[in-house]
């Protein structure tokens, strides 16, 4: 390619002092990269009025090319200058219309603290559609479940159902045991502190184990798996609906919810209760260390403990974990399959994971303990 600029004096057709720009054949990002330094020049000079591009022979021009363009345009207009693009072709014309539309679109103001009535029924429109979504999510779920208790071994790979278990449970061991034994020591220690004014520093172990079996051992277990593995189950498969494989299985004949949501919500009924166990035991442990160390031995926090907790407090727990289980493990996959299009979607949807499990468990225990509050449990 070559470039030319020149200065010439009036004539008929260009009645001021013109500088002319001459573009041959090519317009590439090869070709155009030396013309972004050389061009200012000419476009600041106060003597130069009217700016004239000839494109009369470029025959390729490829979108840098275009940009090159555009740039002289807007110089041009920034520097009070007339300009012309001379003999351009039309198809070239056309992609630069394109370009500087795309430049020149100005965005409607947003009036902040004002919500339009559009606004208001697309966001209702929004919820309403995510409302209908989950409700069908939960009863494909529903459904699944019904017939795999009717045929468990064609409806669940259980090499997948191991695989979770391992992940969400083995590899969680360590995290369980070490929050319940730290529970236990803390709250057992800031117990009895003050009951130690009365003498009553003992009856900590009463306090703590009937807790651990009836509330906190579930409740702290789910939790942890909701952050955890909840978060991990929406990421995964949030990640295979960003990358179109929960449609690719559809294609290929496989149901997702049979394929990838009811192993992992198999895995959380079966690691939740699992899980709580070990949460109740190292918490029992944690506060009968913080015990011994006010002078009772062993013995003493074995029998408080055993004398204060009952079948009902235990097989309470017990139903408490399998449902905190079975809603993180829901909860995860469900906000996994609802996944939108975009960079952040997988990122929303761990969190929306999260969230709404954390909230679902708190409602849900509150229930519970309406429940067994009206049985005399």
């Amino acid at each position: 390619m070559k470039e030319e600029v020149n200065y010439s004096s009036p004539n008929s057709t260009s009645p001021e002092n013109t500088g002319t720009i001459v573009l041959n054949n090519t317009l590439n990002d090869v070709t155009t990269s030396h013309l972004w330094s050389k061009y200012n020049n000419l476009f600041q000079d106060e003597k130069i009025e009217y700016i004239l591009i000839d494109a009369s022979e470029v025959e390729n021009c490829n979108g840098i090319g275009i940009a090159l363009l555009f740039h002289f345009k807007q110089n041009a207009i920034q520097s009070n200058k007339k300009y012309e693009i001379k003999n351009l072709n039309p198809k070239f014309f056309s992609l630069l219309n394109n370009f500087e539309s795309l430049h020149t679109t100005k965005q409607a103001p947003i009036q902040e603290g004002k919500m339009s009535v559009e606004t208001i029924g697309k966001a209702i429109e929004d919820n309403l559609s995510q409302l209908e979504m989950t409700i069908e999510y939960i009863g494909e779920i529903s459904y699944s479940f019904l017939r795999f208790f009717k045929y468990p071994s064609k409806n669940v790979r259980w090499s997948e159902v191991l695989l979770v278990i391992e992940k969400a449970g083995v590899d969680a061991f360590f995290l369980i045991c070490l929050i319940g034994f730290l529970f236990g020591l803390i709250m057992s220690f800031q117990s009895a502190v003050p009951m130690e004014r009365f003498g009553a520093e003992v009856f900590v172990a009463n306090l703590v184990s009937l807790s651990l079996f009836r509330e906190l051992g579930p409740l702290l277990t789910a939790i942890i798996l909701a952050g955890r593995s909840g978060s991990a189950f929406a990421a995964e498969i949030g990640t295979m609906k960003v990358n179109e494989e929960l449609d690719a299985l559809t294609t290929m004949g496989l149901n997702p919810i049979y394929y990838l949501v009811l192993p992992r919500i198999i895995a959380g009924l079966i690691i939740s209760p699992l899980l709580s166990i070990f949460m109740i035991f190292f918490g029992l442990l944690g506060s009968s260390i913080v015990i011994m160390s006010f002078g009772y031995p062993l013995v003493t926090f074995i029998n408080q403990a055993t004398s204060s907790v009952k079948y009902t407090d235990v097989l309470s727990g017990f139903l408490k974990s399998f449902t905190f289980g079975f809603i993180v493990s829901a909860i995860g996959c469900i906000s996994g399959m609802q996944t939108k299009e975009g960079a952040s979607a997988v990122g929303a949807s761990t969190t929306n994971a999260v969230v709404s499990g954390i909230i679902a468990i708190s409602i849900t225990d509150g229930l519970f303990s309406i429940l067994f509050y009206i049985l005399g449990i």
